[in-house]
């Protein structure tokens, strides 16, 4: 599937801060990433639901333009809470088959798909199920984002673990700097190779903190650090 689902162990873990830079870097190098003048045209960008304001909002200032990127967001709720309880307090339903539709148009019209989920892998998108139950009935490949804070093993540990259990296909894990922080406290709060070894998933990179996301040259600067093979995978299928 030409698409990628991105999640997280909870809420402001960096999880818009790695769509928009995928979605920077591919709207940076979509016409000719490799020198092939052939290469990927059209990206989609979802949001997968949205309560109170912050990602869609974010999306449409840094590309709504039409340069490339198709922006949805099929449900919004003004209250900022999980989206059953939004939806209840607000006298609305979740209406899963109206996301799935969106989603299924935005791959019809778009060559890849980036899907950002709401909270972290458990969180709720109706009263019967959460993202990685979405996920896995969609079967949809997920990248985990995982923040660099003390705990962070047993946060990455914990949701790998979800993962397997709901049979979501995890590609990878990337660790994202919500907070300024050392080299020291990076190396000791989140270290690549215990991580890796207890979880048996790989990492793919590290998002250095960023104060703002409005420089679409920056984000995508850093999305080319990390492992761009399982995270953009099409711009490598021809190869």
């Amino acid at each position: 599937m030409s698409a990628l689902l991105i999640t997280g162990t909870d809420t402001d873990v960096g999880k818009t801060v790695l769509t928009t830079a995928l979605a920077a870097y591919w709207q940076a190098h979509r016409r000719d990433p490799f020198g092939d003048s052939e290469a990927a045209r059209t990206l989609g960008l979802m949001k997968l639901m949205q309560t109170g304001v912050g990602d869609r909002e974010s999306y449409h200032q840094l590309f709504g333009n039409g340069q490339g990127i198709d922006i949805v967001t099929p449900l919004c709720f003004q209250t900022p809470v999980a989206p059953p309880i939004a939806a209840e307090r607000e006298g609305k339903t979740i209406d899963l088959k109206a996301v799935w539709q969106a989603f299924c148009g935005l791959q019809q019209r778009s060559d890849f798909v980036l899907v950002e989920a709401l909270g972290g892998l458990g969180s709720p998108v109706s009263w019967e199920l959460t993202v990685a139950d979405l996920a896995r009935e969609w079967r949809l490949p997920v990248v985990l984002v995982v923040a660099v804070k003390l705990g962070a093993i047993a946060q990455a540990v914990a949701n790998v673990a979800l993962a397997r259990q709901a049979k979501v296909k995890l590609k990878g894990i990337v660790l994202s700097c919500v907070k300024p922080v050392t080299e020291q406290e990076l190396a000791d709060w989140t270290p690549i190779d215990l991580i890796e070894l207890l979880t048996q998933v790989p990492v793919l990179g590290i998002i250095p903190h960023l104060s703002e996301l409005q420089s679409v040259e920056k984000l995508a600067q850093v999305a080319a650090n990390l492992d761009l093979e399982r995270l953009l995978p099409i711009f490598y299928s021809r190869y």
